[in-house]
Formats: structure tokens, C-alpha cells, sequence
């Protein structure tokens, strides 16, 4: 394949070594063009040992501040409390960040000011949500209404704050519970490890005060099941998606994927979507 822009590859660097973490690393040790792993940033480096010694080509390990020295493109693959620290140096150096996290980024809107004082970029990839493309779209006219319904099995919400605050117990239930029901908004702040495809649909439409969301618990389940509805004066549309859980059960397989797309479109000379 030709590049778009020819030259070097473009060095990745990935924060975190979980479950979506791993599966990224896999896939770029086993080649992409343009690409390249060349650092990670863990809390426990001895942890990941095992699977960092088995790749073909073994990334530096660095502390989180130091990725910005190794790295084209850092890929926040980490506890959401963790994305200032990991992206205050990527911004500031004017690089790349590609955002998991993407509830968090409510929390730290100076962060997107600092990319657009340094000239960095932030960019939040479509992750386990189709139809963004055409959300976006639809907001370069009038969208009058988003609401997205969010069906999970039950551990892939157990721990949720939201959860413990409102004493809600999910763990024996026997049939599918509502569990939620307000913006996007409240819910990156009471399911911070589970609805950052909530907040990355209200960052492609009308905000997350205005998308609401309903969060179900449902035991029969073993997919992380999504539809989202909305009106706008282009379009109407609704749309539902089912995504296999990785090993972590919070988040889906194509979540890794999605991260491996939109890296490809950096470098790639035909680009599909918006």
C-alpha cells in the first residue's frame, strides 16, 4: 500500500494493557502499514511481562509523561481518571491522542483547549457505536432529538457508581431492570467505565445534556446491545448494533478494531467515511 503521506511510520504508543489495550498492541505487532508500536506506559510493567515478551517486536516501556517522547500517536487506553495526565504532554507537543475515555473528556474540557492552543488533536473513534458518521452529518443541520437505549448483561455493569450511590442491587435480578434513565451527562459521571459510547454520540450531535439515555441490566443477555434514535430535519433514523464483550465484560471486541480503523485512515490514500 502507498501511504497518503509516504515517509516513516507513524509511532504508537499505547497507556493501559487491558483488555483493549492488549488486542491493539496485538494487532499492530502483527503489521500495519505506516504504523508502528513503539512504547507503553503501565502501572505494572511485571504484570503485562508475559504478554509483552511474547510480541514479535517488544515496545519501550515508559512511564506515562515519557510516551510523548517516543510516540507520533498515543492511544489513552486507561482508567478514565488517568486521561489528563496521559494527555496533557501529547497536547501540548501538538501530537495525536485517540480517546477511549471519552466520558472524561466532560470533565476536562481544558483539555480540548490546550489541543487548539498547541495545535495537538484529539480524536474519539467510533469505539462499540455505529452511525456516528451519519449523527454527524445530521448535525451540520437541525437534529431535534438523540435518545440512545443501552441493554447490558449484568456484570458488565457491576461496580457502577451510579449503582452504589442509588442502592440499586442488580447482582440477582431475574428479569431486565431499567437502571437509568436521564442525559449522557449523568451518565459518564454514574457508569464511567460503561457508557463512553454515549458521550462519544453526544460529542457528534447535540451535547450531553440533551442526549438521553436509558441504561438496562438484563440477565439473558451476553451482548452489549445498543439503538439509538434520532430525529433531525436531513434525516430520521434508528439504529441498533450488538457487540461481543472482550475478556474485559464492560467493553467490546470491535472497540480494538474501531482504534485499528481509524489509524489505518490516518495513513491510508482512500479513506471511506466521514
Amino acid at each position: 500500500m502507498v501511504l497518503v503521506d509516504g515517509g516513516a511510520p507513524s509511532r504508537v504508543g499505547i497507556a493501559g494493557m487491558g483488555a483493549i489495550g492488549q488486542s491493539l498492541a496485538a494487532i499492530l505487532d502483527r503489521g500495519l502499514p505506516g504504523l508502528e508500536l513503539t512504547a507503553i506506559a503501565v502501572r505494572d510493567p511485571g504484570k503485562h511481562e508475559t504478554f509483552l515478551s511474547g510480541l514479535t517486536h517488544t515496545p519501550k516501556r515508559v512511564a506515562i509523561e515519557q510516551l510523548v517522547d517516543h510516540c507520533d500517536i498515543v492511544v489513552e487506553c486507561a482508567p478514565a481518571a488517568l486521561l489528563p495526565a496521559i494527555a496533557a504532554p501529547v497536547l501540548k507537543a501538538g501530537k495525536k491522542l485517540v480517546v477511549l475515555s471519552s466520558g472524561a473528556l466532560l470533565a476536562h474540557p481544558e483539555l480540548i483547549a490546550l489541543a487548539e492552543t498547541h495545535g495537538g488533536q484529539i480524536l474519539v473513534p467510533t469505539g462499540a457505536l455505529l452511525g456516528l458518521d451519519a449523527v454527524t452529518a445530521a448535525a451540520e443541520g437541525t437534529i431535534h432529538s438523540v435518545r440512545m437505549v443501552t441493554r447490558k448483561p449484568v456484570k458488565g455493569l457491576l461496580g457502577a457508581p451510579y449503582l452504589d450511590t442509588h442502592n440499586i442491587v442488580i447482582r440477582d435480578i431475574t428479569e431486565p431492570t431499567c437502571v437509568f434513565n436521564g442525559s449522557a451527562r449523568e451518565a459518564a459521571i454514574g457508569f464511567p467505565a460503561n457508557l463512553n459510547v454515549a458521550v462519544a454520540l453526544s460529542l457528534a450531535g447535540i451535547g450531553p445534556d440533551r442526549t438521553q439515555l436509558e441504561i438496562w441490566a438484563d440477565p439473558a443477555l451476553t451482548r452489549n446491545t445498543h439503538t439509538i434514535h434520532v430525529d433531525a430535519d436531513s434525516a430520521s433514523f434508528t439504529m441498533t448494533i450488538e457487540n461481543i464483550p472482550s475478556d474485559n465484560p464492560k467493553t467490546g471486541r470491535i472497540t480494538a478494531l474501531s482504534v485499528v480503523a481509524l489509524l489505518k485512515k490516518m495513513r491510508s490514500p482512500l479513506r471511506i467515511g466521514s
